[in-house]
């Protein structure tokens, strides 16, 4: 218990100091495990499955949320491997050039290690690149489904990889995973009986665990990959945001293992440490070429350069990958310590890089040709409200019928705007005037052109604090105009009221008044054709 007490006070305290730095805690995380194994702590017992955990949790969230049909979006799985084939290029060249700077490592490998130690430095942190969405709550933006569009395609990637690498073939029984499809309608089927909060986070966790991660592993397959898989196919139940949102909190504070475990791989020498430092040299071209491609792909410089920033770092699954090779003579197995190191410094230097996103945005706008509207992809174009007097954000039930009643009774012309893909095709093949996009996203106001009849704008987004960050986004866009928003409690009410609504609708109260006058209408309707009737 003692040891379990030093690692969390060492984790806390390294957290605190990166957080005062302004740095992510997760750099505190891995700073506390080499301190701790430079110290001569004794591993914690468990560590690595709480880490392992922490990780297919991470995928089952991700596969949650994942639209599948964005990896077959050109700007993702093109990218992918465009990106991929320049960093090898440019890794080899990096490692080639450093050579006659004395490292043994590099000086004794030969082209075909060099090649893979590249491949292995062009895969970029699926566990980083998820905290900085989840921080901004940029996941379901444009930029952010990208980058993890390109991170699910770096998985597979590396899983063939592993697959060829290990010398032998996933077992025949890899087939029979075929048989998850069905599963999953079943799975389905009982989730549907499920209310209770606890019992809904453990069938989640099973999921996540057996027909996912362990099916998989037992047939030869990386076990995180099963977890991603399960996440999809029970990604299209209602209840799938609500499940992800229940698992946050748990895979957040198991993740902390996941960064520490990182640290306690290896106390490096002084020339592991030059090294690693010297490997950061390819980040800002890594960097520089996902901006080049995402440009050249259709999207602005502000959604390339925040989606490159996002994947600008080196992958912990890289390390999975390079103690596989070193296991099969691939590369020597001093790589490790070296490429832990790396990627530890390089979630430093894409802290740095993400921190200072804004001002290098307004750099490349300025300094890069102006791009014209109609080269870029539809998702990223400016959004013109045209002849709208009325914005309606979250197309839900509420969303809908508000739409409807602006739009038929009222007579305005409406604008609605919805962030789930799916819905928002459908909403459109129904004759509804709709616009794909976050509204709780600063991006999406920065595309807006101003409406010059906009008067209303009404907030029906399900959680609460969406319709807060909207309402902050319009103000600072200097929208003057009326804004009406939903509440389901009196202190969201009173919280929306504070920050500038103009009307607020509490749908629990309003629900009930409303059912209370059709009750006494039906009522008296009723009285009235029984007096008559007698």
């Amino acid at each position: 218990m003692s040891l379990t007490a030093l690692y969390l006070l060492v984790a806390l305290g390294a957290g605190l100091v990166a957080m005062f730095l302004k740095l992510p805690p997760l750099v505190g995380f891995l700073a506390a495990g080499f301190g701790l194994h430079a110290a001569g702590v004794g591993e914690l017992e468990g560590l690595h499955t709480l880490a392992d955990l922490g990780v297919t949790l991470l995928l089952f969230g991700i596969g949650l949320k994942l639209d599948v049909r964005s990896l077959l979006r050109p700007d993702v799985w093109l990218s992918t491997f465009a990106h991929l084939a320049f960093s090898i290029v440019i890794g080899i060249g990096l490692l080639a050039g450093i050579a006659p700077l004395g490292f043994a490592l590099v000086t004794d490998a030969d082209l075909g290690e060099m090649a893979l130690i590249a491949f292995v430095l062009s895969f970029s942190s699926t566990v980083f690149a998820i905290k900085v969405l989840d921080e901004r709550h940029d996941n379901n933006t444009l930029y952010g489904r990208i980058a993890i569009g390109v991170l699910v395609m770096q998985d597979i990637v590396a899983v063939v990889f592993l697959t060829i690498s290990k010398g032998h073939w996933p077992s025949p029984w890899v087939f029979a995973l075929v048989l998850l499809l069905p599963g999953a309608w079943l799975a389905h089927r009982v989730w549907d009986r499920i209310s209770s909060a606890e019992l809904t986070a453990l069938f989640g966790l099973a999921i996540a665990l057996v027909p996912g991660y362990w099916l998989f592993d037992a047939v030869g397959l990386k076990g995180d990959l099963g977890a991603l898989v399960v996440g999809v196919l029970l990604g299209s139940h209602a209840k799938a945001p609500a499940l992800a949102k229940l698992l946050f909190s748990t895979k957040e504070l198991l993740l902390i293992a996941f960064f520490l475990s990182i640290g306690l791989t290896g106390v490096p020498s002084l020339g592991d440490l030059a090294l690693a430092g010297l490997l950061q040299i390819l980040l800002p071209f890594q960097a520089a070429a996902y901006i080049a491609i995402f440009a050249f792909m259709g999207l602005r410089y502000r959604t390339a350069t925040l989606a490159s920033f996002t994947l600008t770092n080196y992958s912990e699954f890289g390390l999975i990958v390079i103690v596989i090779a070193a296991a099969t003579g691939l590369a020597s197995a001093e790589w490790q310590t070296v490429l832990a190191v790396a990627t530890s410094l390089s979630f430093l230097v894409a802290a740095l890089f993400n921190a200072y996103a804004p001002k290098l945005i307004n750099l490349l706008n300025r300094k890069l040709p102006e791009q014209r509207p109609e080269r870029l992809q539809e998702a990223d174009r400016p959004i013109n409200l045209g002849k709208a007097k009325a914005l309606v954000v979250g197309m839900g039930r509420v969303g809908r019928t508000t739409y409807e009643e602006l739009r038929d009774i009222q007579g305005y012309d409406v604008l609605a705007i919805e962030h789930d893909s799916l819905r928002a095709d459908s909403l459109k093949a129904e004759g509804f005037n709709v616009v794909e996009a976050d509204a709780t996203d600063q991006d999406f106001w920065e595309r807006v052109k101003k409406g010059a009849g906009m008067e209303l704008v009404v907030l029906t987004m399900p959680f609460h604090g969406d319709n807060l960050l909207a309402m902050a986004l319009l103000r600072k866009l200097g929208f003057t105009g009326t804004v009406a928003a939903i509440a389901l409690r009196p202190e969201e009410r009173d919280e929306l009221k504070k920050r500038g609504a103009h009307a607020v609708l509490n749908l629990y109260a309003s629900a009930g008044s409303d059912l209370a006058e059709k009750a006494i209408r039906v009522n008296q309707e009723r009285l009235l054709s029984q007096a008559a009737a007698s």
